[in-house]
């Protein structure tokens, strides 16, 4: 069984590198006991140098995994402003998060996020696909939603590669940057857990059970412990959370005390 894996979506900041190395810092020196709970921060493209090279110096930095935020599906070539898997790679990154909801606003599409884990696993990346529905209806077509996002980011990846693939459900509802938006429940976060592993059971059949699920939409300390006991999750992706460091840790130990 995989660990339980805690994932700091950073997004765009903190402004400054003074900042997010204070972030950092306050993080990896409080989770030096942490064993069963793998931790990943995914900062800003610009800190993650900053971040290699202190964790390949101090071994209590080490039990922090770099995660990126988003990569280019080329290798090299003339894709101004892009970041390849393989630069990534060669950089310390082992995770990138893909499919995010701020990234499909901007006009990305599963065709995209689809090529984009092909060229991640080939660099040797492990994915995170982010898949959520934007509202629920009364007909359940949310889950119609969801089975497309997963088919077409899917198709045509081989199953001796989706160990490495893991889910995120994101419900766009939940998300604090969401106007109007509503807290999920772990019953929420249940239900389409389930749904999700059927569907990569379907696609993929025995091996989709090394596949982890994970939630996100506004997780925080304060739910960690419902959604990791009742929301048939894996672990969480944290996002405004993981900015601050006290709340970080606490998600982190949470999720190392329950896996005990």
């Amino acid at each position: 069984m995989s660990k339980k894996i805690i994932i700091g979506n950073w997004k765009m900041n903190p402004l400054t590198l003074k900042e997010a190395e204070k972030l950092f810092n306050n993080v990896t020196k409080n989770i030096s006991s942490i064993k069963k709970t793998e931790v990943v921060i995914c900062p800003p493209f610009i800190y993650l140098p900053s971040f290699a090279k202190a964790s390949a110096g101090k071994e209590k930095l080490k039990k922090i995994v770099l995660g990126a935020q988003d990569a280019f599906w080329g290798e090299v070539g003339a894709f101004t402003g892009e970041i390849s898997p393989e630069m990534l790679y060669n950089l310390g990154v082992r995770y990138v998060i893909l499919g995010h909801s701020e990234r499909r606003a901007l006009g990305e599409n599963n065709s995209d996020v689809n090529k984009k884990i092909k060229s991640s696993l080939v660099a040797g990346l492990w994915p995170i696909l982010c898949v959520g529905e934007n509202a629920r209806d009364e007909k359940h077509d949310y889950f119609n939603l969801v089975k497309t996002q997963l088919e077409e980011c899917l198709a045509g990846i081989s199953k001796n590669s989706v160990s490495k693939i893991i889910i995120a459900y994101e419900p766009i509802w939940a998300i604090s940057s969401t106007v109007n938006r509503k807290d999920a429940t772990s019953a929420d976060s249940q239900e389409m857990a389930i749904f999700i592993r059927k569907i990569l059971s379907d696609k993929f059949g025995k091996e989709a059970a090394r596949m982890r699920v994970i939630y996100g939409g506004s997780a925080n300390e304060k739910d960690t412990e419902d959604f990791l006991k009742n929301g048939g999750v894996d672990g969480l992706l944290p996002g405004r959370a993981s900015l601050n460091a006290e709340k970080f840790v606490e998600i982190v130990k949470i999720c190392e005390a329950l896996s005990k």
